[in-house]
C-alpha cells in the first residue's frame, strides 16, 4: 500500500508543474494588457505606465517571467495582485474557504443521496420507482446550474420571499456569533441546493448502473440463498462491490465542481474563487489567475490521489496487481 501511494505522489508534482507552465503561457499569450486594465483610460503622467510595468516585472521577456515565477513559486510566493493590492496566496486561500463552504456540503449530500437513490432504483429495474428516479436523474443532469440557480432565486427569493437571493450575509445587518452563523447558513441554502441537484443526478446514474451490475453476480445469489435479507445483501455485499465507479465519479465531481463554482457564485454573488476568477479576468490580474489555477490543480490532483487510495482500500486487487508489476 505504501509503494502504491508513493507512486501516485511521485506523479502529482510533475502534473502540477506542467499545469502551471501551460496556464502561465496561455494567460500571457491571450490578448489584453494588465497595465491598461489597471491604469484605465484616465490621463497619466508620462512614463507612469512603463514604471508600473517594470515594478510588476511585465517588461521582461516571457521566458524570464516564467522562470522568475517558478522560482518564487518554489519559495511559496504566488505573487502580488495587481488590482487587489495584496499577496495572491492570502487572497486565494481566503476566497477558497467560501467556495468550500458551499461545495463540500453540496457534494456530500449529492454523494449520499445518489447512492441511496441508486439502491432504491436498481433492485426494481424497469419498475415505477426505477423509472421515476431515472427520469429525475436525467432531468437534474440536463438542467444547467446557472439556469437552475436563477429559477430558484425567482421562485424562493423573489416570489415566495423565503430565502435570500444573493450574498453570504445580510447587508443591512451587523451580526455576530450564532445569529451570524444562522444568517450564513440561510444564505447557503439556494447555492448548495442548486449544486446538489446537478451532481446527485450524476452520482445516481453511475451508482445505479454499478449496483445493477453487482446484483447479477453469483455472490448475490449465494447471499440470498443463505437467507440474508434484501437490505443486508444490498448494504453489506452489493454496495461495497459497486463502489469503485461511484468513487470515480465522486472524485471527478470534486474537481469539476471547482469550475462549476464560477457559474454558481456569479448567480448568487457568493464571494468565493469563482467570483474572484471573473473579476480577475476583467482586470487582467495575471498573478491571481495563476494562483486560482494552481489551487484548482492541486485540489484536483489531491482528489485523484484520494480516489486512487480508496480504490486500493476497496479492491485489494488494485494494490496487489501493482505490486506484481
Amino acid at each position: 500500500m505504501g509503494r502504491y501511494v508513493l507512486a501516485r505522489l511521485a506523479w502529482a508534482g510533475p502534473v502540477v508543474v506542467a499545469i502551471v507552465v501551460v496556464t502561465f503561457l496561455i494567460i500571457h499569450i491571450v490578448p489584453g494588457d494588465p497595465i491598461q486594465a489597471l491604469v484605465g483610460d484616465f490621463p497619466t503622467p508620462p512614463g507612469y505606465a512603463e514604471q508600473v510595468r517594470k515594478d510588476f516585472g511585465l517588461d521582461q521577456p516571457l521566458s524570464t517571467q516564467l522562470w522568475l515565477y517558478l522560482g518564487n513559486l518554489a519559495q511559496g510566493n504566488l505573487g502580488f495582485s495587481f488590482s487587489n493590492r495584496q499577496p495572491v496566496l492570502d487572497l486565494v486561500l481566503d476566497r477558497s474557504r467560501y467556495t468550500l463552504l458551499i461545495m463540500l456540503p453540496a457534494l456530500t449530500l449529492a454523494a449520499l443521496l445518489g447512492i441511496v437513490l441508486a439502491l432504491a432504483a436498481a433492485p426494481r429495474a424497469g419498475g415505477l420507482v426505477d423509472s421515476g428516479i431515472t427520469a429525475l436523474s436525467v432531468t437534474g443532469f440536463s438542467i444547467p446550474i446557472f439556469w437552475l440557480g436563477q429559477i430558484l432565486v425567482i421562485a424562493f427569493a423573489i416570489q415566495l420571499q423565503w430565502l435570500p437571493a444573493q450574498g453570504m450575509v445580510s447587508a443591512r445587518q451587523s451580526l455576530e456569533g450564532w445569529p451570524w452563523l444562522r444568517d450564513v447558513l440561510w444564505h447557503m441554502v439556494l447555492p448548495v441546493f442548486s449544486i446538489t441537484i446537478f451532481y446527485v443526478a450524476i452520482v445516481a446514474r453511475v451508482a445505479r448502473a454499478s449496483v445493477l451490475e453487482a446484483l447479477s453476480q453469483d455472490f448475490v445469489l449465494t447471499a440470498r440463498a443463505k437467507g440474508l435479507s434484501r437490505r443486508t445483501v444490498l448494504w453489506q455485499h452489493v454496495l461495497p462491490n459497486a463502489m469503485i465507479p461511484v468513487v470515480t465519479v465522486i472524485g471527478y465531481n470534486f474537481g469539476h465542481s471547482l469550475t462549476g463554482a464560477i457559474l454558481v457564485e456569479t448567480v448568487f454573488a457568493w464571494p468565493g474563487l469563482g467570483n474572484l476568477f471573473i473579476t480577475s479576468i476583467g482586470n487582467r490580474d495575471y498573478p491571481v489567475l495563476l494562483g486560482i489555477f494552481l489551487v484548482t490543480a492541486i485540489a484536483v490532483v489531491i482528489a485523484n490521489l484520494v480516489t486512487d487510495i480508496l480504490y486500493a482500500a476497496l479492491d485489494p486487487r488494485v494494490r496487489s496487481s501493482y505490486g506484481r508489476t
